[in-house]
């Protein structure tokens, strides 16, 4: 798309994530007026003083908790981002996950492949009955709304949801009850599904206290960002029955594991794929280079972000 409107276009030449120098390197080869960048490269005053000349950074990502998006707006910068083309990916990966573990799928798979299994038991890897459970949903935006979407009416479960304003879409559409608290929503909830975007208050938003909260029987999945949830805390609970089980994409310090997370039967982990799907990637793509198109020609991008 932006070779086609006649921009020359660098693409990176390393296959991974590139350090901050490597990053500041690249950057500062030529007089760039815009950069595409990925959620893995944070995005700071650094890097702004690197290519001075981008007046737009266009994330390849629905958050941009790696951008400093004050500075950037200090400094006359355009940030943008990618929402709604992951919506559907990322909605279906968290129910996914929430259906690996609660009926158990990835650990009856490891059960079998190592030769455990010599035939049908009455109370072999007994799961979570969905139907007619409560899920509840913290952060009432695209991605959590599809969740409650696809979990009420493709498997008949109540929801309720927490945020910081009421959606009439949620209550309206999905016969959906607010919580003015996360407190109050995880001691309710037979499922939890996170949400929300990673902010100064949202970090640890699940922690030891909260994880205690919940039914023992409960579930946790996180598909926003990692340091939402306090690892070590989820690990610990996990281990102590706390709660019965987590569905993980994200991780408080990727691309690395707390101690022990690995290790446990009740949780399943992915590396951070649930926006991997060829539609969702290619949208993601689509909407970042219209971002810098429709800024280089001087109008405002649709996905402006803003404090």
């Amino acid at each position: 798309m932006l070779q086609d409107k006649g921009y020359e276009v660098d693409i990176s030449p390393k296959d991974g994530i590139l350090s901050k120098d490597e990053l500041k390197e690249a950057l500062g080869a030529k007089p760039y007026d815009a950069v595409l960048c990925l959620l893995t490269n944070p995005i700071n005053a650094e890097i702004f003083d690197a290519v001075p000349t981008a007046k737009i950074f266009a994330n390849y990502a629905v958050g941009y908790n790696n951008i400093d998006v004050a500075e950037a707006i200090k400094r006359g910068i355009t940030v943008t981002n990618t929402p709604g083309a992951l919506t559907d990916a990322v909605a279906e990966h968290a129910v996914a996950l929430l259906i690996s573990v609660a009926l158990r799928i990835v650990e009856a798979d490891k059960y079998l492949r190592e030769g455990k299994f010599k035939g049908w038991e009455p109370l072999g890897f007994l799961g979570l009955d969905m139907k007619g459970k409560t899920v509840g949903i913290l952060g009432a935006g695209r991605i959590g709304f599809r969740v409650g979407q696809i979990l009420k009416k493709g498997f008949d479960m109540n929801v309720i949801y927490y945020d910081v304003k009421k959606n009439d879409e949620f209550e309206k559409d999905l016969d959906a009850k607010f919580f003015s608290s996360p407190e109050e929503l995880l001691k309710a909830s037979d499922v939890v599904s996170v949400h929300v975007p990673l902010l100064d208050s949202t970090k640890h938003l699940i922690n030891e206290e909260r994880l205690k909260m919940m039914k023992p029987t409960a579930y946790l999945i996180n598909t926003s960002r990692g340091p939402v949830v306090d690892e070590n805390a989820l690990v610990k609970s996990l281990q102590n029955k706390v709660i019965a089980g987590a569905g993980l994409d994200v991780f408080e310090n990727e691309p690395q594991l707390a101690n022990g997370l690995a290790d446990l039967p009740n949780i399943v982990i992915t590396p951070h794929i649930a926006s991997a799907t060829i539609p969702a990637r290619e949208g993601m793509a689509v909407l970042a280079a219209q971002n810098i198109i429709d800024f280089l020609e001087g109008r405002t991008p649709a996905n402006k972000v803003s404090l």
